[in-house]
């Protein structure tokens, strides 16, 4: 077990993988942090306990400034975990490390991208141009999962 792991740990682009999956999964505490202080600001609060804490049940209520931020973790939610999977199991297909760092590097920059211009409402097509640019890595981590594991079919 310990030479397993020292052997993962030997692994450039597990490590690398593992160094930007970290970025990504502390962007998701961050924004998560940011919806519960819009949250207190704005006092949206969605649960009753947690108005009747904070000013009074008037305060049970939805804000648009709170659901934009939930969109941004959500949306967070539904890319960055299948990059998880994608990421992991690539790192296991012995691919180049140099290529393997560019593909986690432009799926972590486009979601740091993404999120910024979703929470900053910046002007379209800012946030969807750093969606789309950050799908491609994806998209070709999962072609070359298939292309190798297509044999065993």
């Amino acid at each position: 077990r310990a030479a397993r792991s020292l052997k993962m740990m030997e692994n450039k682009v597990f490590l690398s993988f593992t160094f930007y999956s970290t970025i990504l999964i502390l962007k998701m505490y961050v924004v998560a942090i940011i919806t519960g202080q819009v949250r207190l600001r704005k006092k949206a609060f969605a649960n009753p306990e947690d108005a009747l804490r904070n000013g009074g049940l008037q305060f049970y209520r939805e804000d648009p400034d709170v659901e934009r931020c939930r969109r941004a973790h959500r949306n967070d939610m539904e890319n960055i975990f299948p990059f998880l999977f994608l990421g992991a199991i690539y790192s296991l297909l012995d691919p180049s490390p140099t290529v393997a760092r560019i593909h986690f590097l432009i799926f972590c920059v486009g979601r740091i991208i993404h999120t910024v211009a979703y929470l900053l409402q910046l002007r379209a097509p800012t946030r969807s141009v750093a969606y789309s640019v950050a799908q491609l890595p994806c998209f070709s981590m999962a072609l070359q999962i298939l292309l190798a594991t297509t044999p065993y079919w």
